[in-house]
């Protein structure tokens, strides 16, 4: 972990608890997620930490076998704010009491702050303000020491405070932007843990650098270098740390973007970098071969991912490591013991258990926009800093169903036209990833050139993020969608319908598959 002056989370399984993570972060403060089940005798002493938050999450506290917390945490004497079911359990845990609740609040709700006046959490906010719910549980006494200091039409105390123990709870999600004030009311909770050292990405890339030395020692890094903005920060940081025992290795798998093998070895011609390259896509296609469920690609993609690697070390003495770009969205969609895996990113959850290599990934406690900071501090040229991101395992996920290396070409035609389009318009557009995917196994008919076609389906996607977290779907109009769709249908054979994919991230996630 990186050192420095931080404010804990606990995941009790919110699907907005990388938000919190995310918001503190906002404020030049350091935030890491944790299992709520943790072991706290660690935190006893450490005087980095300045405050706890006790994320959401779907259970019940009443139930057998609900999450709770040790009741060592409030003996760590920093400030604590709970979070809808992390002010349940607080609730519950010191004495108040929780019951179901006869109304359900999920979405916008308005609130009432009762004690504007004297509230440490709504300082700074109005007495009636809009906040996103998400529960059905609620408290109905609260703790002795505890004020009440807000209400909702169903909910009695929305928000409660313990000023001289430093307690704090609040129903709804302040984490989400549909909160009204809710940055701000995080704002004021931060304030109260009193963290006196700002956390920047300029500050801690002697941290970064100075954690690989110490961990590699003199032993050889091999580096997995797709070319992509996560693994490309790597290979600068790693050049910074460790210039001489690091080797990077480029597998053209097949499954790349149109041109981008070469694009990736020219973009890195201008660093002196030991950079292997190796044309393997005939092994790759071969381990996909049959294959249709989208984790099964994405482990056979990283399996043979380290078959390759496993080859490369063989020939470079002392190659120990394994380097990867790692970023702390890729470990939470891949599961954590609290949260359900949305999906194995082949980084995370992809890899062989019996792998000869240990890992390093210094980007692992990173946002993909701190990343981004991170590249520019280490000198790489902006137009590699901001290309748009791209996954581990290629298109083999944009594929749907099996891939082969027919439909991986129709794939790369297409994609190449909706990049080239929406990047001649994309500042109005604002899209942060665009891309095509292939409904391999959905056929459409169509007519071209007055005869039939029963053809391939693709769907445009666009959207707009800061991190990857979440995203909105990009509003193109309809005249550079009708333009798309027209080139894709005359330019490339065997596709005969363009669709537009509307889906937000949630409910849906950004890639397919």
């Amino acid at each position: 972990m990186i050192d420095n002056q931080y404010i804990l989370v606990l995941d009790y399984g919110s699907q907005y608890n990388q938000l919190i993570v995310r918001r503190i972060r906002e404020m030049n403060v350091y935030a890491i997620l944790e299992h709520h089940d943790m072991d706290f005798s660690k935190l006893k002493d450490d005087k980095n930490l300045k405050g706890i938050v006790l994320s959401g999450g779907p259970n019940s506290v009443y139930e057998e076998g609900a999450f709770t917390i040790d009741d060592s945490i409030f003996e760590l004497n920093v400030p604590i704010l709970g979070v809808c079911y992390g002010m349940q359990l607080i609730s519950q845990k010191l004495g108040g009491q929780v019951v179901p609740g006869t109304v359900k609040e999920f979405g916008k709700t308005e609130i009432v702050v009762d004690a504007l006046e004297t509230s440490v959490l709504f300082k700074g906010t109005a007495k009636e303000q809009i906040t996103w719910m998400s529960h059905m549980d609620k408290v109905v006494s609260i703790p002795d020491g505890f004020v009440k200091v807000a209400h909702s039409q169903n909910t009695e105390f929305v928000a409660i405070e313990n000023k001289v123990k430093n307690i704090y709870g609040i129903q709804f999600h302040p984490e989400v932007t549909h909160s009204q004030y809710g940055f701000q009311i995080l704002e004021n909770f931060v304030k109260e843990c009193g963290l006196t050292q700002k956390w920047s990405m300029e500050n801690i890339v002697d941290t970064l650098v100075q954690d690989i030395r110490d961990k590699v020692g003199n032993d050889q890094v091999i580096l997995a270098l797709s070319g992509g903005v996560d693994s490309s920060v790597v290979a600068y940081l790693l050049e910074k740390a460790i210039p001489n025992q690091l080797t990077c290795v480029f597998v053209d798998h097949g499954l790349l973007r149109k041109d981008e093998a070469q694009n990736v070895v020219d973009m890195f011609s201008h660093m002196k970098l030991n950079l292997i390259v190796k044309n393997e896509q005939d092994l790759f296609f071969s381990k996909l071969k049959g294959l249709t469920d989208p984790e099964a690609k994405r482990k056979a993609i990283g399996n043979t991912f380290i078959e390759v690697f496993d080859n490369v070390a063989s020939t470079i003495k002392d190659a120990k490591w394994l380097a990867q770009g790692t970023i702390y969205a890729d470990v939470i969609e891949s599961g954590t013991k609290t949260a359900q895996t949305i999906k194995s990113h082949h980084n995370v959850g992809g890899l062989p258990e019996d792998m000869q290599f240990k890992l390093i990934e210094p980007l692992r406690d990173l946002f993909k926009d701190e990343v981004r900071k991170l590249g520019l501090i280490l000198g790489m040229p902006e137009k590699m800093v901001y290309r748009q991101p791209f996954p581990g395992p290629g298109l083999g996920i944009r594929v749907m169903n099996e891939v082969t290396k027919e439909n991986v070409a129709i794939l790369q035609d297409v994609d190449a036209i909706v990049r080239e389009e929406i990047l001649a318009g994309n500042d109005k557009f604002h899209a942060w990833q665009y891309f095509a995917v292939l409904l391999n196994g959905v056929k459409s008919v169509g007519v071209v050139g007055d005869q039939r076609q029963y053809g391939e389906v693709v769907a445009v996607r666009a959207v707009s993020s800061i991190d990857g977290m979440s995203a909105d779907f990009c509003d193109i109009d309809h005249t550079t969608l009708a333009r798309i769709s027209t080139r894709i249908i005359n330019e490339v054979r065997g596709v005969s319908r363009v669709v537009y994919d509307i889906t937000s991230k949630p409910p849906g996630t950004i890639e397919w598959e």
